[in-house]
C-alpha cells in the first residue's frame, strides 16, 4: 500500500495512566470540543495573556495533506504560534498539525497526540500507523492528532545551511584530528548563528510542550491523551510537568533520561553498549561451532578488537567503500543489543577483511551516512532540518550540561575511550554545543506525579534500560512494563499481548496497572523492534518510515 511510505515504522521497528484519583471514565461520551479553550498561564512565566489568547482562537481550516500520496483519512491545517511564548505579541511562526477522526463521535474520548521522536524527527503523518494500530475501540474513541514540531518539517523549518559532510557528528577522538574536529564544532555553531540565530533559541523542548497546549486550546479539548516515542517520551515529560492538570492519558516508549538531557543521553549510547557487548560474546561462544568466532567470551572478544586493529590498518572493502575501525565500532554499537544479528554482521565484516566474496545485504547499514536520521520529510524542507532542529534542541534545552572550553571534551572522550572503549570516545568527543548560545531558558526539572506509563525493553540501544527507569522515578505517578529479554527501540504495538494489553488496556479505561508490570519478550516482538534501529540515528532519534523490506 503505497501510503507506507508516509508512516513512521512502529510495528517492524527508539513514556502512564492518569492516578486513580484523576482518571477520566470512558464510558461517558466527552462533550464536542469547543474550539478557543483556555490556555493555562503556565504556559508562558510573563506572558501577555490577552495576546496569547488570541491564538487559542483560532479556527482549524482542515484540508487535504500536503503530501500527494496522503490518503483522504487524514486532513491537516496550520497555525499559528508565538515564537517567544514570553513574548506572544511578537513574531509569529507556522505550526503544521494532522488529524484522523475518531470513528464513532458518539463514543469519542478525546484527543491522541502522539510524536514518533527526534529532536528533529516530524510527525504530521503519525496518525496514519496509529490508526492501523491502535484496536478499534480505541480509534472509536481518539480523534489521532499529530504534528510537526516546530521548527521540523513544515512548521517552519530551520536550516544551518550545512554541507552533508557537516552533518556528520560521528566523530571518535584522535589526537590527530581533534582541532579539526574542534574547527567543525566550532563551525557548525556558527553556521546556525548566522543563518538562524533569532529562531534556533526559540526551538526548545519547554516551547513545544507549549505548542502541544496551544493545540489543545484550538481544538477546544480540556486535556489531551497522548503517546510518545524516544525523544517523545521526554517531550511529554516535560509537558506533564509544565501542564500537570492538562495532561489525561500518556503513554511513554522508550524512554529519555531527563536528568540526561542531552549530553548525557548521547553518553548513555557509550555506557549502555559495554553491557549489551558482553552478553553478545557469551551469545557468540555458546554458538562457535556455527559461527567461528572463539568458544569463550574472552576469545570473541579478542576476535571483534583483532578486526577493529586490521581494519584500522588497513581499511575493509564493502562494495567499494572503505570501512575502518572507527566503522565498525560505531557501526556494532548498536548491532550488539541483538545478539544474532550482531554476530551475521560481523562475520561478514571478517570475511570481507579476509577477501571472500560476500553478499553486503546487512553489512550496507554501515555504508549509510552517518549521523543522519532517517525521518520523513517534505520535498520543500531544508536537506538539513533534521540536524538544524536537532542541535537547537540538543544544545538549547539545557545548555549548563555543555562545557565552553573545548580541552574538557578532550579530556572526557580520553576518559570515556578507557571506560566505554566501543563508543565512550565518540560519545564524549566535542559537539556543537560548546559554541551555541546560552539558553533563553533554564533546563526543565521532572518531578510531579501525573500519571502515565512508562514502556521499556531491557536491551535497548537508543534509550537504555536505566533511562527508562530515570524517567519512571521521577515521574512518581507513572507505572513502567518492562520487557524482560526485550530487544530493539520503540515498543508499541510489538505483538506481544503482554505489553501491547497493558497499554490499549490503558488507553481504553485510563486506569494505569496497580503495580509495575514485567513482560517478557517474545521472538516476533523483538523482529518488530529491531527494524526501528540504525546505525545512522541520533540518540532518541524518529522511527523511520514503515518499510518492512529495509533489511
Amino acid at each position: 500500500m503505497r501510503r507506507r511510505r508516509l508512516v513512521p515504522l512502529l510495528a517492524v521497528s527508539v513514556m502512564a495512566t492518569l492516578a486513580p484519583a484523576l482518571a477520566t471514565s470512558t464510558a461517558t461520551a466527552a462533550p464536542a470540543a469547543t474550539p478557543g479553550a483556555a490556555v493555562s498561564p503556565a504556559t508562558v512565566p510573563t506572558a501577555d495573556k490577552s495576546a496569547l489568547d488570541r491564538y487559542a482562537k483560532q479556527k482549524v481550516r482542515w484540508k487535504r495533506c500536503p503530501e500527494p500520496e496522503a490518503p483522504p483519512e487524514i486532513r491537516c491545517a496550520t497555525i499559528k504560534v508565538p515564537l517567544d511564548y514570553r513574548k506572544p505579541g511578537g513574531k509569529r511562526i507556522e505550526l503544521s498539525i494532522s488529524r484522523v477522526q475518531a470513528t464513532a463521535p458518539g463514543k469519542r474520548q478525546g484527543v491522541l497526540l502522539s510524536n514518533p521522536g527526534g529532536p528533529g524527527g516530524p510527525g504530521l503523518y503519525l496518525p496514519l500507523g496509529l490508526a492501523e494500530w491502535l484496536p478499534a475501540a480505541a480509534r472509536q474513541k481518539y480523534d489521532l492528532i499529530g504534528f510537526d514540531p516546530r521548527g521540523v518539517g513544515s512548521s517552519t523549518p530551520v536550516t544551518c545551511g550545512l554541507k552533508p559532510e557537516e552533518e556528520n557528528w560521528l566523530r571518535p577522538y584522535k589526537p590527530e584530528t581533534f582541532d579539526d574536529d574542534v574547527a567543525w564544532a566550532r563551525t557548525v555553531a556558527r553556521k546556525c548563528e548566522k543563518r538562524a540565530g533569532a529562531t534556533l533559541p526559540h526551538i526548545t523542548t519547554r516551547n513545544t510542550a507549549r505548542d502541544m497546549d496551544l493545540i489543545r486550546a484550538v481544538l477546544g479539548e480540556k486535556k489531551i491523551n497522548y503517546l510518545g516515542y524516544s525523544y517523545g517520551t521526554y517531550l511529554g515529560a516535560v509537558y506533564t510537568q509544565l501542564f500537570p492538570k492538562r495532561a489525561d492519558r500518556f503513554v511513554l516508549d522508550s524512554a529519555v533520561d531527563p536528568e540526561r538531557a542531552w549530553r548525557g543521553m548521547i553518553q548513555w549510547w557509550a555506557e549502555g553498549a559495554e553491557p549489551a557487548f558482553d552478553r553478545w560474546t557469551g551469545w557468540a561462544a555458546e554458538r562457535s561451532e556455527a559461527y567461528g568466532l572463539g568458544d569463550t567470551p574472552k576469545k570473541v572478544e579478542g576476535a571483534f578488537w583483532d578486526l577493529v586493529a586490521r581494519a584500522d590498518e588497513d581499511p575493509i572493502d564493502v562494495d567499494g567503500q572503505p570501512v575502518t575501525g572507527d566503522d565498525i565500532r560505531s557501526g556494532m554499537r548498536w548491532a550488539f543489543f541483538t545478539p544474532r544479528y550482531a554476530t551475521e554482521v560481523f562475520v561478514e565484516l571478517r570475511n570481507a577483511a579476509d577477501g571472500e566474496t560476500v553478499a553486503p545485504r546487512k553489512l550496507r547499514e554501515f555504508l549509510r551516512p552517518q549521523g543522519r536520521s532517517g525521518a520523513v520529510a517534505s520535498a520543500a524542507t531544508p536537506a538539513d532540518n533534521g540536524t538544524a532542529s536537532f542541535w537547537a534542541v540538543v544544545c538549547g534545552d539545557n545548555s549548563a550540561a555543555w562545557s565552553r572550553n573545548p580541552e574538557s571534551y578532550r579530556r572526557d572522550a580520553i576518559a570515556d575511550k578507557g571506560r566505554y572503549p566501543i563508543f565512550g570516545d565518540f560519545a564524549s568527543s566535542i559537539k556543537p554545543c560548546a559554541f551555541w548560545d546560552r539558553s533563553a531558558e533554564r533546563a526543565t526539572t521532572v518531578n510531579n506525579k501525573v500519571g502515565s506509563l512508562v514502556v521499556q525493553n531491557e536491551w535497548d540501544s537508543q534509550t537504555p534500560l536505566p533511562s527508562g527507569q530515570a524517567l519512571h522515578r521521577q515521574l512518581k505517578g507513572s507505572t513502567m512494563v518492562t520487557v524482560l529479554g526485550g530487544e530493539g527501540h520503540a515498543i508499541y504495538p510489538s505483538g506481544n499481548p503482554c505489553t501491547d494489553g497493558a497499554i490499549n488496556g490503558y488507553l481504553l479505561t485510563g486506569k494505569l496497572p496497580a503495580k509495575n508490570v514485567t513482560c517478557r519478550a517474545t521472538p516476533e516482538s523483538n523482529e518488530a523492534a529491531r527494524h526501528n534501529e540504525r546505525a545512522d540515528q541520533l540518540p532518541g532519534s524518529p522511527l523511520p518510515e514503515r518499510a518492512p523490506d529495509r533489511f
